[in-house]
């Protein structure tokens, strides 16, 4: 993975220290140590291992309060309900992948923020319920958006006696995740025969991953504690009777999200406000002129994975 990559920590023994995988169980070293280049909310580091068996890259230790690391201003909802349409039109795009497989029917957004998929999956006609753990995005969703949301960060106490769903998505959320296979594993418990599961995240297979190392935006210590290969992914999804049928990094959303990489690969490299929006401004042109290359299928800095169930497993 280059120089920006260690090769594990040694102890006062001089023994390479190793934690277990979180997936598969096979021992790791350590790659990098990275502070919170993102926010700066703390000035802590965090130590992140990736798995020489599945691949798979993890924060170890957990943090004992993972809440204090995301601000009051982690979710900007849009400041009137005439603003809605405007601010969510983004996203529009996530509710045509959608229909491509699932005209309608029961959906279950995980980790909405204040619910601009939501807002276009009732505008298509599904019926919608979300699972947030902000509890001023649950308001907003329920009074504006008029989906039923369940405010609280346990996922799989919140699905008990719900569902079953015939859509269920999680847009850039496993990422965010102690537990992910324990959730997704709850998750297939309540999806219907033919519904389907959509799942988008960043991709540690990215060319841009191996440019910029532990600098890569998307690591986004602590936040996001593991990354996780869109094989691996599949692999586990199968166990549990989904069957793969899309898998890609050249959704619009995934494009987006090299653009991003670079934006803010850059601008973290001053803690000057001013020169961090020119920072921007030239991520956004390194951006573009990459463009060619971040495309090629399985480089981009995220996937959106859609798998459908088909039978009662």
């Amino acid at each position: 993975m280059g120089g920006r990559f260690g090769d594990g920590d040694m102890d006062r023994e001089g023994t390479t220290v190793t934690v277990s995988c979180p997936n598969c169980k096979a021992e790791s070293n350590k790659i990098f140590g990275v502070g919170d280049n993102n926010r700066r909310i703390t000035r802590e580091t965090f130590e992140y291992y990736r798995c020489p068996s599945c691949r798979v890259v993890f924060l170890h230790p957990l943090p004992d309060d993972p809440g204090k690391y995301y601000p009051s201003d982690y979710y900007s909802l849009p400041p009137a309900r005439r603003d809605i349409s405007s601010r969510a039109e983004p996203e529009k795009y996530k509710i045509e992948l959608v229909r491509e497989h699932k005209s309608g029917g029961r959906l279950l957004e995980i980790g909405p923020a204040w619910g601009a998929f939501c807002y276009h999956a009732k505008i298509a006609g599904f019926s919608v319920e979300a699972i947030e753990m902000d509890p001023e995005c649950c308001r907003f969703i329920n009074e504006y958006i008029g989906a039923r949301a369940y405010q609280g960060d346990d996922i799989q106490a919140l699905l008990e006696g719900k569902g079953p769903y015939d859509v269920v998505a999680l847009w850039h959320v496993i990422e965010h995740l102690p537990n992910p296979w324990e959730v997704l594993v709850a998750i297939t418990g309540k999806l219907a025969p033919g519904g389907i599961l959509v799942i988008a995240a960043p991709n540690p297979d990215a060319w841009q991953f191996m440019i910029q190392g532990r600098s890569w935006p998307h690591v986004d210590a602590p936040r996001h504690v593991q990354l996780v290969p869109s094989s691996v992914l599949s692999d586990r999804m199968k166990r549990l009777g989904l069957r793969s049928v899309s898998i890609t990094t050249r959704d619009p959303g995934s494009l987006g999200w090299n653009i991003f990489g670079w934006q803010f690969f850059l601008a973290n490299l001053s803690g000057n406000h001013f020169v961090r929006i020119a920072l921007r401004v030239l991520g956004t042109v390194v951006g573009y002129s990459l463009f060619p290359l971040e495309r090629r299928e399985g480089r981009g800095s995220a996937y959106t994975a859609i798998f459908r169930k088909d039978s009662l497993s």
